[in-house]
């Protein structure tokens, strides 16, 4: 074994649970502060044209991006208007406090560390709320999907992260992430190990059923070194 490979949302922060219509709807009220009517009617297009990319993600697992989204919806990329969308988010985007020490002690075993994501968010975004949180420098690399042509769990998307930490055998990592289709079903199928944090609550709507069984589950990232200690022994 030579790098652990995480998931962002849900896995490195804990699951929150957030409005997304909300969201845009905090966008779109920049864009139209003085009318309300065009504020709502914005904020649902721009829903509909995010919804739409996520379906073709779960069926396709074809990567998008957030300017992707705009230019579908007719929106303006406004960016008092998306630091408005980012405050909204902020709360669903703090690192796990355990997240930190569990990396150094990946790190101090001798193993590679990296991110991939699926997201639609730019990586500047993400790469921000790591530098915040005092843990980017921990991870040797760290891919996103909005940097890609393919999400999870299309095998392309594992490989752009195995080879960001400069690994090629996918026996030699282990993928940890808190959805079983996403990042156990498609960690597996590339030849990866897989570990499952199992607390998101995953919309429905997001679900994809899949008969897969991860290599261990966690409950809190803490208990992850333990977990790689019987695997390296």
């Amino acid at each position: 074994m030579r790098a652990v490979i995480f998931d962002w949302g849900g896995t490195l922060t804990p699951w929150v649970t957030m409005d997304h219509l909300a969201a845009w709807r905090a966008y779109a009220d920049v864009v139209h502060p003085n009318d309300q009517a065009r504020a709502t009617a914005l904020a649902a297009a721009v829903l509909t044209a995010e919804n739409a990319a996520w379906t073709l993600v779960r069926e396709q697992h074809v990567a998008f991006t957030l300017a992707q989204v705009l230019d579908t919806a007719a929106a303006p990329a406004d960016e008092r208007a998306l630091r408005a969308f980012r405050d909204y988010w902020d709360r669903a985007t703090y690192t796990d406090p355990e997240v930190a020490p569990m990396l150094t002690g990946l790190r101090d075993r001798g193993l590679l560390t990296g991110v991939l994501s699926s997201t639609a968010w730019p990586a500047a975004w993400h790469e921000e709320v790591l530098h915040r949180d005092g843990v980017l420098d921990l991870f040797h690399a760290r891919v996103w999907s909005s940097d890609l042509q393919y999400t999870k769990p299309h095998r392309a998307a594992f490989e752009a992260a195995m080879a960001a930490v400069g690994v090629d055998d996918p026996a030699d990592c282990v993928y940890v992430g808190d959805r079983p289709y996403d990042d156990i079903s498609g960690a597996k199928a590339i030849g990866m190990r897989a570990v499952l944090i199992p607390h998101s609550d995953i919309p429905i709507t997001q679900q994809v059923p899949v008969d897969v069984t991860p290599d261990a589950v966690v409950q809190r990232l803490s208990e992850l070194p333990a977990v790689v200690d019987r695997w390296l022994t």
